[in-house]
């Protein structure tokens, strides 16, 4: 089968357009502005050990968000204050001796970024959280 030069042309502006979707669509709020989404970031370990070997994670919803640090199993949750300008999440556990054993997340916009600490008894990090770049696919298929 022969494609005439009209049909490449089109599938390569249609896949261009998948692949680079992100670079033609309007730019995203600034953090300060619409907080609202998803957020990663490499958290950076202060004091202790803490899981910053992965990405953590977090959602910020109208009415709820969720961190979960180190991208692990555990999830910190909380609810944003009204302006959505503080971000508190939290976990409390009980280690193997019973004794409470809290997770916080504090964090806030700044600019483009959310910036924030999270700390437990053998942890303190801070992190710089940004929106995950890369989703042609999901603006592609409507799904943000």
């Amino acid at each position: 089968m022969r494609f005439s030069v009209s049909h490449t042309l089109r599938a390569h502006l249609l896949v261009g357009g998948l692949l680079f979707g992100g670079a033609t669509s309007p730019a995203l709020a600034s953090a300060q502005d619409d907080p609202l989404g998803d957020w990663i970031g490499t958290l950076v370990t202060d004091k202790g050990s803490c899981p910053d070997k992965a990405q953590s994670v977090l959602q910020v919803r109208s009415e709820r968000l969720f961190f979960a640090p180190g991208t692990g199993t555990l999830v910190l949750r909380g609810v944003p204050d009204k302006d959505h300008k503080r971000f508190h999440a939290q976990l409390l556990l009980k280690d193997m001796k019973d004794r409470p054993l809290p997770m916080v997340f504090e964090g806030h916009p700044d600019g483009d970024t959310i910036v924030g600490v999270y700390g437990t008894p053998n942890c303190r990090a801070h992190v710089v959280l940004t929106r995950p770049q890369g989703s042609a696919w999901k603006n592609f298929m409507g799904d943000q």
